[in-house]
């Protein structure tokens, strides 16, 4: 695993605990499941520790997977400028994240 970067763990952290200070994207198989299934993994995203070296190769608790009634399902943080257009610097707080949840079917 790459040196861990603490302040961006705790940007990380922080946005995908509350889902405050970016956004989520949901992809079709993921929008696809029922309320009760999207209400746990939604629930899994935001409680999730098990951080390994091959969810999380850049040490910025920016990836995961776990599994969900028997499916693998893949969350990944990216980071953006203000407008979404444009890769922005993970460490600057101003950075505007976006949280994709998927199928590992679909990565």
């Amino acid at each position: 695993m790459k040196h861990e970067n603490t302040k961006v763990i705790k940007l990380n952290d922080a946005f995908r605990t509350s889902m405050v200070g970016g956004s989520y994207v949901l992809t079709s198989g993921i929008a696809a499941l029922s309320p009760a299934d999207l209400g746990a993994v939604m629930h899994k995203v935001r409680t999730f520790d098990a951080f390994t070296e091959d969810d999380d190769t850049e040490g910025e608790h920016e990836c995961g997977s776990f599994e969900h009634n028997g499916v693998q399902i893949v969350w990944k943080i990216d980071y953006y400028d203000r407008q979404i257009e444009w890769h922005a610097d993970p460490e600057d707080p101003e950075t505007s994240r976006v949280l994709t949840i998927m199928l590992a079917s679909e990565y």
